[in-house]
């Protein structure tokens, strides 16, 4: 797989890397009533910051710019908003007085950047990111207004550091209700707002096809013989090979660019604008001009890529494979990995070939749920039937029998009964296989329980996999596997690991018990996701569903406890529990149709197409939050982020509206945002400025990754009052 080729969940990955062996820089915050206030690490280091206002003094109702300057030692180079192959813009979050809104920030053009056989885009030396920032109509006279920002950035040469820093700066109110500049000042902003590309006056759009991306401007005054050279730094960073040649041609009056499409790019990008960069002239006199494009038109072939490229299918499986990887990182995979880290140092003494023998039937066991899985995804899916990653907790029959099974594991752990006791008469080679089935069956389960978690890279690979023939589609969900399992397989099969787990002894059977606990905190959460899918009727079904579990567990220790008439009692009891759990079963599919439950914290309304393209039609911006009660990393996201006061308030203050698409059980319509966004499953959290297609946020959520995005939507103040007026929905706390 080549590096220039990867998307930008990698990319991400790979500046994590490269980042952590980077020390922070110190942030330095020196006040003052001066224009400009430093804040930034010493003078050794390769990134000074400082904030700077363009007015001496402000004036109500009248915006004003501000910019952060960042100086860039020699050699060493900060990002533009698409970072290229590598590498993270800078972010920029305000904190303002009340009333006061801060525009997105306004990017210089970039500048093409090579590193080894790489691309970035980005600044050397120095750069200044523009904001305007707009004051209330009316302003006390409390003589001096704050302004702070917190800025972040990564700067890199050969190794890459990132950077931190608090900037403020005070203002004091203009005398006589005029804001005021000195020339000085008003020289440094203009070289800045010249630095940025101009507003393009021509109609743009983007050809996709399935290798190219071919960009036709039509410039009837640029596509003459003087243009000699022609970039386009797109703003979608998955769209094309960044270090790709781009070929330039003048078809009747259009100025066309062909590029190479990334081979991971296997859906329409939600934002196909970018900046134009045209050279024209002779050698002697050439002249460089750079366009915003903003409103770009799509036409995008089919999204299928029927016979996709192997390099696509390799890149595709890779990123499976380091999903798999980390998803065993993920806390729906943790009570099951405690059950196989116990059976570990259980068989710490064994011989090498034992131990060889269980990763393998574990690993198999893994491959086998991924297969049935992606075997059963394909198969809906071409009959018609809209599903995704983890469809199968869409089902409560699934959810409800996924609780009794780990209970069972749970009380097993706990010794209230054993389900190895009863072979230790048949010889030691059943003995054998029953702990290897046992291997298996646990790497069946980790695969079934791991759905509901969505780990990083995930999102590209299945998403590509559910666009392709089946023979590719099952090909990435067993690399999927392959790297769920990989952690446990390269255990078993190093042996100098092995040898230094603890040995064998008393301990254990304390740790066997302990281990239990997360089973049970497994199976209290499926109890709530199932509150989600049923009502009250169906949830009592689910609740005497796992007494019973207890019932046939005490009944199947019992059998071997107690004499012969105790044995055809307990027996009878085991059987009468078996009947009575599929009993609870149907009824909780019975009670299928009850409507969702569950109180959230942030006020949002329930998403549904109509409401969605109303509020697009009359440019109003949105959040979606396309979510499931049983994905465990949405909820995190919820909890950790989006519930957040300061979300919360960055929602209000911009006028956002919050829509939440719950895909507990199956939803078409929410099936079908996530397909257009080259997804299979949640999470999905989308948002749309007012106008064009919508920024797509990270699948890990941090406060101040959703407050960059919110703060390049302009404040309400700054938008058209022509508005159409919209009815809102009643809305959820």
């Amino acid at each position: 797989m080549e590096p220039d080729q990867l998307p930008l969940a990698q990319s991400r990955m790979v500046r994590a890397l490269a980042c952590a062996a980077g020390a922070l820089l110190v942030a330095w915050l020196i006040g003052g009533d001066g224009l400009a206030a430093r804040a930034s690490p010493p003078a050794d280091e390769p990134v000074r910051a400082e904030l700077i206002a363009e007015p001496q003094a402000i004036a109500a109702g009248q915006p004003f710019w501000v910019g952060v300057r960042l100086r860039s030692k020699e050699g060493w180079h900060v990002y533009w908003r698409n970072p290229g192959d590598s590498g993270e813009a800078p972010t920029i979050t305000w904190h303002l007085p009340p009333a006061f809104a801060a525009s997105p920030i306004a990017w210089p053009t970039p500048q093409k950047i090579p590193v080894a056989h790489l691309v970035n885009f980005g600044y050397e030396g120095e750069t200044m990111l523009l904001t305007r920032i707009t004051p209330p109509a009316v302003l006390a006279d409390a003589g001096r207004v704050d302004i702070k920002a917190d800025v972040t950035w990564l700067v890199c040469e050969k190794e890459c550091i990132p950077g931190e820093a608090s900037l403020s700066l005070s203002l004091p109110l203009a005398r006589g209700g005029s804001a005021t500049a000195d020339q000085f000042t008003t020289a440094v902003f203009d070289g800045a707002r010249q630095a940025l590309p101009h507003p393009s006056p021509w109609r743009a759009k983007i050809e996709l096809d399935r290798d190219w991306v071919t960009l036709a401007v039509d410039a009837q005054d640029l596509a003459t013989g003087a243009v000699r050279a022609a970039y386009f730094f797109p703003n979608a960073e998955t769209l094309v090979r960044h270090a790709a040649p781009q070929e330039l041609s003048i078809q009747d009056g259009e100025l066309r660019l062909r590029l190479e499409r990334s081979a991971l790019s296997t859906a329409a990008p939600t934002d196909a604008g970018g900046v134009l960069l045209v050279e024209e002239g002779s050698a002697a006199t050439r002249a460089r001009h750079a366009w915003e494009l903003a409103q770009v038109e799509i036409a995008e072939a089919p999204l299928a890529r029927e016979g996709a490229s192997l390099l696509a299918v390799l890149e595709a499986a890779a990123l499976a494979l380091l999903g798999g990887v980390i998803l065993n990182l993920m806390p729906c995979v943790f009570p099951v990995l405690s059950i196989k880290v116990l059976a570990l140092i259980t068989e710490a003494g064994a011989s090498r070939q034992r131990l060889r023998r269980h990763g393998l039937a574990y690993t198999a066991g893994v491959l086998m749920a991924f297969a049935a899985l992606g075997l059963a995804l394909v198969g809906m899916r071409a009959a018609g039937v809209e599903v995704g990653w983890g469809f199968q907790l869409q089902s409560q029959v699934v959810v409800a029998l996924l609780a009794y099974l780990l209970l069972a594991m749970g009380l097993s752990l706990s010794g209230v009964f054993h389900l190895g006791a009863s072979l230790q008469g048949l010889g030691q080679g059943l003995a054998r296989r029953a702990g290897l089935s046992g291997s298996f069956s646990t790497g069946a389960l980790a695969a079934v329980v791991a759905t509901p978690c969505t780990a990083p890279f995930m999102g590209t690979a299945v998403g590509f996999a559910v666009t392709q023939p089946a023979a590719i589609a099952l090909s990435v969900m067993l690399a999927l596997g392959l790297g769920l399992a990989l952690p446990y397989l390269a255990l078993t099969l190093a042996p100098r690991l092995i040898a230094r787990l603890p040995r064998p002894g008393a301990w254990m059977e304390m740790l066997r018990q302990v281990l239990a606990f997360p089973i049970y905190a497994t199976v209290a959460w499926l109890v709530w996701v199932l509150a989600q899918q049923v009502g009250p009727a169906g949830l009592f079904a689910a609740l005497a569903g796992l007494v019973l579990v207890g019932l046939a567990a005490w009944s199947f220790n019992a059998v071997k406890c107690a004499g012969r008439w105790g044995r055809r009692g307990a027996m009878s009891a085991l059987l009468a529990s078996l009947l009575a759990i599929a009993g609870s079963v149907a009824g909780v599919e019975r009670d299928r149709g009850a409507p969702l439950s569950g109180a959230q914290s942030a006020v949002y309304e329930p998403f549904t197409e109509a409401r969605l393209d109303q509020l697009i039609t009359a440019r109003r911006p949105v959040f979606v939050n396309l979510t499931a009660a049983w994905c465990i990393t949405c909820l995190l996201n919820e909890r950790a982020a989006l519930a957040s006061a300061a979300v919360q308030a960055a929602f209000a203050a911009k006028g956002i509206t919050y829509l939440k698409g719950d895909w507990t059980r199956r939803n078409p319509e929410i099936t079908r945002l996530l397909e257009k966004h080259g997804r299979s499953g949640v999470p999905l959290y989308l948002l749309y400025a007012g106008e064009g297609e919508p920024a797509v946020l990270p699948q890990i959520l941090t406060p101040a990754t959703v407050l960059a995005e919110v703060a390049r939507i302009p404040d309400p103040a700054q938008r058209r009052s022509s508005l159409p007026t919209i009815a809102p929905t009643t809305a959820r706390e």
